[in-house]
């Protein structure tokens, strides 16, 4: 069954929609990290965004730890920069940092080693009392490893009520296994804290933060979040589930797009440093602007590279987490998180059906100087589609499977109009075989056959032929669909001849057949390789005819004009349509050639033209020579009688007639006379008897002067 070209790209187009959607529908986790990866190329494109002013990374980097010393610090150390930022005004601090064993510096420890009875400070109750007097909110550890043993842990407090609505069957917030907290002295000194996970995808990088986890049953926020909470007076966390998993969490009034496990997806600011730094031994040494940190949101953390808290984000490959936490504040500051809604997926299903359909069953079928043009737009404005929904309306668009269906679609395409012109090219190639080689049509299909078509002047020998008294033969044979079966075989066998040896029919006319040799390829001896052709033809003839008595009642004849000569040759028609051809004098008188055939009863003329061109040895019978009509200049012709050389008894026969001719063209009727009625009596032939009564006529006629020239007014 064949299907056509339009209803293919359609079924293409119902494949790769149905079988990109299935992907995309049950194999989303196996290509997000992908997907990621294409989304960071929109961040880096959009640049670093402005930061506000609320917040504030306390470092301890490089110069603190060379300053003050290698860390953990000392806790009055730590106590005492909380207590000058709290003194400075900040408007809540947060921990990047876990206390969960004592103080091993603290001179307490000394005293009940020595079994002294002396009262010496304790580090640890310090920090706490700090803790506890300041806006300090803790951070902790949630730990997912089953090994992990939790018995030290003492488990936060935290002075929120938590709430979840509509909550369907299963599990969707993270739960781990075990929590490392703070020594309890300083952990109940807190007013709240925060779990500091940050939990990276698959390749590694910081896209997305829970905001809340469950843990022995009960729900824990992320410390940026806690912070956010409290710094927001929201007394509330309402967790919102669909029937997919959690769509949002609200603190207070402020609502929070998650993903399906209540993680948010951040929307990053740019690389390492993009937040306001201070360093840590400066706020200890009390060498800071108080301004810098009044009634703002104040992280301690480390980018120290011996501390190991080092994440990566598209901008980054080593960034502090602390800028993690600042990066979600900031986001949650300004409302710009981003977010994936519930409805999502129905709009990239459409999407994915429509690329493929714009692509397949649009720009595939645009012309080839549009197409390349068409691709580029389409992925240029899938590109900006996807950026504008991201930076603009803070939406998250899945661009790998948008990508994932141009390319299959375009390269689909493309093989499918591949397979379809290079059907097309063999149909052409097909069709062109019955009028060339296949050298020849290989040639011409080549990029060295280009310019073979365009017009130019060369020299080619032209082929006519034409069955005797076709209009006969159409009466006797009755019907038109006769008429054609007759052609048809007929064409079908004349046409082998000239296609075996390089020749390339332009046309059949009627009964008639037009060939050329040399054109559009070159043809060495054209004129050897067009006599060698019409002669197999005429070697055809007689079995061809029984053929056609038996099957039509008809017998066939036919001449064949050959000349060579200079032609105008290429693609010659109307701006619309036009045809590969052949054209000029030469052609003309090739005509006239055949049409002589009838009158000097032969089957092969050939003009002198062919006859100097001729390389091979062949039987030849010098005819006559001709003015033909729409001709000023004479020719001679010449009849091929076959290929080789002539036996004796031919050759003699040759001779005489020659010398006739001779005898002819001189004006010497009598004598010629005498030459032909003896080759009549010997060797019958039309010709002869045509060139007998000419003598007669001319003798009779008392003709002395005489050129020899037989002037046609007809075609």
């Amino acid at each position: 069954m064949r299907i056509s070209y339009r209803v293919a790209h359609f079924l293409l187009f119902i494949l790769i929609s149905a079988g990109v959607s299935y992907a995309y529908l049950f194999l989303p986790t196996t290509y997000q990290d992908l997907d990621d990866k294409l989304r960071d190329f929109l961040f880096i494109a959009r640049g670093v965004a402005p930061v506000g002013d609320d917040i504030v990374i306390v470092d301890i980097d490089e110069k603190s730890l060379y300053e003050i010393g290698q860390w953990p610090w000392e806790r009055n150390l730590v106590a005492k920069m909380i207590q000058n930022l709290s003194n400075a005004g900040a408007g809540i601090i947060g921990l990047d940092i876990v206390f969960s064993e004592e103080d091993k510096t603290s001179p307490h420890r000394f005293a009940n080693q020595f079994n002294s009875t002396q009262t010496l400070a304790n580090h640890d109750l310090t920090l706490a009392n700090t803790i506890r007097d300041t806006p300090t909110i803790l951070g902790y550890i949630f730990n997912f490893d089953k090994t992990f043993n939790s018995d030290r842990s003492t488990l936060p407090s935290i002075p929120a009520i938590f709430i979840e609505k509509n909550m369907p069957y299963g599990k969707y917030l993270l739960e781990p296994n075990g929590v490392l907290s703070n020594l309890k002295s300083i952990q109940i000194s807190a007013y709240s804290s925060g779990f500091i996970n940050n939990v990276s995808d698959a390749s590694g990088s910081i896209r997305s933060i829970p905001l809340v986890m469950r843990y022995d049953g009960s729900l824990y926020p992320s410390l940026a979040f806690e912070m956010f909470r409290i710094a927001s007076d929201a007394k509330k966390i309402t967790i919102d589930y669909s029937p997919n998993g959690i769509s949002r969490i609200r603190a207070g009034t402020i609502e929070i797009p998650t993903d399906r496990n209540g993680r948010m997806y951040l929307n990053h600011r740019g690389p390492a440093k993009t937040f306001n730094y201070l360093c840590a031994s400066d706020i200890v040494n009390n060498k800071f602007d108080p301004k810098s940190v009044e009634g703002k949101f104040v992280l301690i953390g480390t980018s120290a590279y011996g501390l190991m808290d080092l994440r990566t984000n598209p901008f980054d490959n080593v960034i502090p987490g602390i800028e993690i936490h600042a990066t979600l504040i900031d986001n949650l500051i300004h409302q710009d998180m981003l977010l994936r809604p519930d409805w999502i997926e129905i709009v990239e299903l459409a999407m994915i059906v429509s690329l493929s359909g714009i692509v397949v069953l649009g720009l595939s079928l645009l012309p080839p100087s549009l197409l390349f043009t068409g691709f580029v737009a389409l992925f240029g404005a899938v590109g900006y589609l996807n950026y504008y929904l991201l930076f603009e309306h803070h939406i998250i668009i899945n661009l790998f499977f948008m990508v994932l269906v141009l390319v299959i679609s375009i390269i689909s395409a493309l093989a499918l109009s591949y397979f379809f012109e290079n059907k097309q090219k063999k149909q052409v190639k097909k069709k062109f075989a019955q009028k060339v080689s296949q050298q020849v049509m290989d040639d011409l299909l080549s990029d060295e056959g280009y310019d073979a078509l365009k017009v130019h002047e060369l020299e080619v020998t032209i082929f006519f032929s034409d069955i005797r008294s076709f209009t006969t033969i159409s009466e006797k044979l009755g019907s038109p669909e006769r008429v054609v079966a007759f052609l048809n075989e007929y064409m079908t066998v004349m046409a082998e001849p000239i296609i075996q040896s390089h020749g390339t029919i332009d046309k059949f006319i009627g009964d008639a057949i037009m060939a050329y040799w040399n054109a559009p390829n070159r043809v060495e001896n054209h004129a050897d390789m067009a006599v060698q052709s019409a002669l197999q033809e005429l070697s055809l003839r007689e079995p061809l005819s029984e053929k056609f008595y038996a099957q039509f009642g008809i017998t066939l004849d036919f001449g064949i004009g050959l000349n060579t000569g200079i032609v105008t040759v290429g693609d010659i028609g109307s701006q619309g349509r036009s045809d590969y051809t052949v054209i000029g004098d030469s052609v003309n008188l090739a005509s006239r050639l055949e049409g002589l055939c009838k009158y000097y009863h032969v089957r092969l003329i050939i003009s002198e033209f062919t006859f100097k061109a001729l390389k091979s040895t062949y039987v030849v019978r010098e005819i006559d020579i001709v003015r033909v009509k729409g001709k000023t200049e004479p020719v001679r012709i010449y009849e091929v009688m076959s290929e080789g050389i002539a036996s004796e008894a031919l050759q003699a026969e040759l001779e005489s007639f020659h010398t006739a001719l001779s005898l002819y063209r001189k004006a010497m009727f009598k004598e010629a006379l005498e030459r032909l009625e003896s080759l009549e009596n010997q060797s019958p032939h039309p010709l002869y008897s045509l060139y007998s009564e000419r003598c007669r006529k001319l003798r009779d006629a008392g003709v002395e002067e005489f050129d020899g020239v037989y002037e046609f007014h007809e075609k």
